[in-house]
């Protein structure tokens, strides 16, 4: 990377999501859940309910170990401020024939993290593998470049030279063997090397995108021929895969699906694994090359949709053209293009109530005055009789703050758990008391769900030894994480 003025570090600190996640009050927070899911686990899409699961269980772990309040939001609310245009962490789309939103990283995250992984201590540092692949880089420049046979020859016969001398030092006996710290050189490069592959295959399919999305834009806001429009088009039809960054990526692609290459790198990384001097080899570089196939076969599928998307906007402008929604369609398309960097919410509009709100006269309840206590102005006099206090002693006291915590014990390793079942678990004591006690808990971490439509039966012996039984709604106790919720009764 080249000198950075001043003026473009402003502005990347102004609108690069990856610097906007570096400096969020919950960067932590943000990259240990997407850096897991979405790095680590190499995960391309994933829908909406289950990363809010996923995402609701780091939550409550987290404000049970840092106290309730830590994250007090929801983890949809989270998710969808994180997928936000003004925030950019988190891809929100639906994909074909299916309702239900999925969420992919953007390569924010992966430059973030990538930033972040810089930052740790390393005991080696390995250089004369780095500068062995920088002469190797030059030398395929240079000689790919060649169109003088004599140089192209004159390079083969050198390298063969250089082949024919090793071969006969074997045969002599004279082994030469790589050194381990050669060998711990080379493997930490490959290993950085093979991660920040992984990671490019994010910001490529995100290029490819960028680059259906200007092509959209241009047919938007046409203003010309059908003809002229036809001929920009379709002269840039083939621009996703003719760009320089289309064709390294169909060239990585082409090599790695070749079976001989695939059985030769799958040798190559369990040999590599089993090496002794690689004390503490990354697991994940034994399958790496199934990370790349996937990553690719992901990005490879979004240029195949962008594709037949494209075509089909085509087509509708060719037989479509004189019907007038198409027109309203590409009036609405050019309205959005301009307003979408406008300041504020955004356009919002509204529509005329479906059905008249009719409230008739009658309907509306007669005036009652409001009747008036009327307190006798008496002195209270102390009475002489002789009472039994006793009575007042034998009331029984349910303290609350017990059963609330059994409950929280019970919502540990589950999400809700039925007051029939706990009470199985954990008998009452006390009897009905208990048993009312239980039905007004209020706790932050759990709310009380009542459920009308299904009654159910709860027993329990009283200290003579008589078995109780009390038919009751069903009810709930559901496990709630972040803010403190109502209680719902």
């Amino acid at each position: 990377m080249g000198v950075v003025d001043y003026d473009e570090l402003v502005s990347l600190q102004a609108n690069n999501p990856a610097w906007r996640l570096l400096r969020a009050d919950n960067a932590p927070l943000v990259l240990s859940v997407l850096g897991r899911i979405f790095v680590a686990e190499n995960v391309r899409s994933i829908s909406s309910k289950d990363l809010i699961a996923r995402l609701d269980d780091e939550l409550y772990a987290l404000n049970a170990r840092l106290g309730l309040g830590t994250f007090p939001r929801a983890a949809k609310a989270y998710l969808d401020d994180w997928a936000s245009t003004e925030v950019g962490w988190l891809r929100k789309y639906y994909p074909a024939g299916s309702d239900e939103p999925h969420f992919d990283a953007t390569p924010a995250v992966e430059k973030a993290l990538g930033w972040l992984e810089s930052l740790r201590a390393r005991s080696f540092v390995g250089t004369e593998s780095r500068l062995n692949t920088l002469f190797e880089l030059l030398r395929q420049m240079i000689f790919g470049a060649e169109t003088n046979p004599e140089v192209r020859l004159a390079e083969l016969h050198r390298r063969r030279r250089e082949i024919d001398a090793e071969i006969e030092r074997v045969e002599s006996g004279a082994l030469p063997v790589l050194e381990s710290s050669g060998q711990r050189d080379r493997y930490q490069q490959f290993a950085a090397t093979a991660r920040e592959l992984l990671a490019d295959f994010r910001e490529v399919e995100s290029n490819f995108r960028a680059l259906d999305r200007e092509l959209r834009e241009r047919i938007a806001s046409w203003t010309g021929t059908k003809g002229e429009l036809l001929d920009e088009v379709l002269g840039d039809r083939t621009s996703i895969s003719e760009s320089d960054q289309g064709k390294s990526f169909q060239a990585f692609y082409d090599f790695l699906l070749s079976s001989a290459k695939q059985a030769e790198l799958s040798d190559l990384l369990q040999r590599v694994q089993a090496l002794p001097a690689i004390t503490e080899p990354d697991p994940r570089m034994r399958h790496i090359h199934y990370d790349w196939l996937e990553a690719g076969e992901r990005t490879q599928a979004t240029v195949r949709l962008l594709s037949e998307q494209l075509r089909r906007f085509l087509d509708d402008q060719v037989w479509l053209e004189n019907r007038r929604v198409m027109d309203v369609l590409r009036s609405i398309e050019s309205t959005a293009l301009a307003i979408r960097d406008l300041p504020g919410p955004g356009p919002v509009s509204e529509i005329d109530g479906t059905a008249a709100t009719l409230v008739l006269p009658m309907e509306r309840p007669l005036y009652s005055p409001i009747q008036q206590t009327v307190l006798a102005d008496q002195t209270v006099e102390a009475g002489n009789d002789q009472l039994d206090h006793s009575a007042l002693f034998e009331q029984i006291y349910v303290d609350p703050v017990p059963l609330s915590a059994g409950v929280r014990r019970a919502l540990a390793q589950r999400s809700h758990i039925g007051l029939r079942t706990l009470i199985h678990e954990h008998p009452l004591e006390q009897g009905l008391a208990e048993l009312v006690t239980y039905l007004s808990l209020t706790d932050d971490s759990f709310e009380v769900v009542f459920d009308e439509r299904v009654t159910e039966q709860v027993s329990w012996s009283d200290p003579e030894g008589s078995e109780r039984t009390a038919t009751l709604p069903r009810v709930t106790f559901a496990r709630t994480t972040g803010a403190t919720r109502g209680h719902r009764r």
